[in-house]
Parts: structure tokens; sequence; C-alpha cells
């Protein structure tokens, strides 16, 4: 017989599923922000993932922008014109 160990610690934490902010299934027309974070090749990666959304989702409007830098949060002032002009963001974090 086997007997098999479940290596998962118990955790305090109550489990949370994450729920988007806004739902784009039913979306006639929405406007997503992409986030590149400044790594090589960041932006074609962003592009990319912009584009297989954009499979899905026809009316989907993409904006772009780039951080420059990997090791810095975003800007004040590129937050809060990601904010203005976008219902929803995708951000590209890790390299």
């Amino acid at each position: 017989m086997l007997t098999y160990h479940d290596p998962r610690a118990p955790t305090a934490t109550a489990v949370m599923p994450y729920e988007l902010g806004i739902d784009l299934r039913g979306s006639n027309q929405v406007t997503i922000g992409f986030l590149a974070n400044g790594f090589p090749d960041s932006e074609n990666f962003i592009a990319a993932v912009a584009s297989a959304m954009q499979t899905r989702l026809p009316a989907m409007t993409p904006l772009f922008w780039n951080k420059g830098n990997a090791s810095i949060t975003v800007p004040e002032a590129m937050l809060g014109e990601i904010g203005e002009r976008c219902q929803a963001l995708v951000a590209a974090y890790g390299h």
C-alpha cells in the first residue's frame, strides 16, 4: 500500500479567489493599457500579449506605456494618465 504525503502546510490566511475589476466578456468597447517594465524586449512581450487579447476582444483599444526602468515603481504622472485613459491595465514584470 502506498501512502502519499501532502507537502503543503496549513495556512492561517483564508484563500480568496482573484476576480477581475472589469468584466471584459460583455464589453462592446474597452480601453486596456499595457505597461512594459523597462527590461529588454518587454515592449515586444507586452505587444504580443495585447495582440493575443485582441483576438478574443476585437473591440478592445490597446494603449501602451513603458516605465523605462524595471527597478522603479510607475511614475505618478504615468499612473495618472493610465487611470484617466484606461478601464484596465496589464502590467509586465520580471524578465
